[in-house]
């Protein structure tokens, strides 16, 4: 059975900083939004914590393009994770979460599941 989501607002466009991320909090936990605006699409999200730490930091990063794939590299241990997929660069057995974004209005949106409490009411 495929879990539940929903489209959750987490920012709004004035929220955003260009070439660079912003952490957002939602029911799955801390993500990182980034815009890069000369890109298409522009909008990334990913899970803001960093695997190789625990520490929620991805949003702070520095974002780059390593071969044509969008990236942002760890501030903490410089690790790069594609912002496509999630996969990190340095370490194939190692990975973050990627999120559906989209913009709906002034707003940004995040596909994430659904909690249990959440779907006991709906």
């Amino acid at each position: 059975m495929k879990a539940r989501t929903c489209w959750e607002g987490v920012c709004t466009v004035a929220d955003l900083v260009p070439e660079s991320g912003v952490a957002v909090w939602t029911a799955a936990g801390p993500v990182a939004v980034f815009y890069l605006p000369h890109r298409l699409p522009a909008l990334f999200a990913i899970s803001h914590t960093d695997p190789f730490s625990g520490a929620n930091v991805l949003a702070r990063g520095i974002t780059g393009d390593l071969k044509g794939e969008p990236v942002v590299a760890s501030p903490l241990y410089k690790q790069h994770f594609s912002l496509v997929t999630g996969q990190c660069l340095e370490d194939e057995t190692v990975s973050v979460k990627t999120y559906p974004v989209l913009l709906d209005g002034e707003t940004i949106r995040l596909e994430v599941p659904i909690s249990q409490s959440e779907s006991a009411v709906a």
